[in-house]
């Protein structure tokens, strides 16, 4: 099983302050995911971006919100097997969602994390889609691929991006292919206009293409919304 998450700090509540009751749609959305994806694994990879490029994290890992503000910890692994080792302030964005999520879903999962560069060329994230898919496949037991990534980041004059008219059109091809499980759509993103658009999850997303590949999907779209300037999406698939 597949889901597709943005990965706004305001989905904190303690982030989100003044803004929480614009992002309570949002929050349920991505905790239903979770809880979906929980029920249907109990070990995740996530896979997201960071400018700190392609690596592995162990589900042992832990971090915190403090650099977005508010000390919320959130660990990879929620299964209560308890925290080894210290708190990184600098654990990605992603990651941190991801394990937030998790425990606010009330999942009981480990989650490994895989990285790659916002500039990550495709045919490396194609032969990471791939790996994953090889190992998806191996494991004897159900595995739940968690993909995240924030949209066009360029809806308004007040996003980080500006105002694009670009961005409407882009993300309107997002949402139609996470609502259809259309990997090749995904794959077939560009990626210049990604990056003046400043869109986050366009690498990840490319990976999941290749991790889906060969497989017939159901796709389902919870929430597609661009509330402050930047497109969140949260989708997810179901082998057919």
């Amino acid at each position: 099983m597949v889901a597709v998450l943005p990965e706004p700090p305001l989905l904190v509540p303690e982030l989100a302050t003044g803004a929480a009751a614009e992002t309570a749609e949002l929050r349920a959305s991505c905790l239903a995911a979770g809880a979906r994806l929980a029920a249907a694994a109990p070990r995740w990879i996530a896979v997201g971006a960071d400018p700190g490029g392609r690596r592995t994290v162990p589900p042992s890992a832990w971090g915190s919100f403090i650099g977005y503000g508010v000390d919320v910890v959130a660990g990879l692994d929620t299964t209560g097997a308890g925290r080894d080792g210290p708190v990184d302030p600098r654990l990605p964005l992603p990651l941190l969602v991801a394990g937030w999520v998790a425990e606010r879903a009330g999942a009981r999962v480990s989650i490994r994390g895989e990285l790659v560069a916002p500039d990550e060329p495709r045919a490396a994230c194609a032969a990471l889609g791939a790996d994953l898919a090889r190992e998806c496949t191996a494991d004897p037991g159900p595995v739940g691929l968690l993909v995240l990534g924030d949209g066009a980041a360029a809806h308004t004059e007040r996003a980080p991006g500006h105002f694009d008219a670009r961005a409407a059109p882009f993300d309107t091809a997002v949402s139609v292919a996470l609502r259809d499980a259309d990997g090749p759509a995904l794959a077939a993103l560009d990626a210049d206009l990604a990056a003046a658009l400043v869109v986050a999850g366009r690498a990840p997303w490319r990976v999941l293409a290749a991790a889906a590949a060969g497989r017939e999907w159901r796709g389902e779209l919870l929430h597609s919304s661009a509330p402050f300037g930047v497109a969140y999406h949260v989708a997810v698939w179901t082998p057919r």
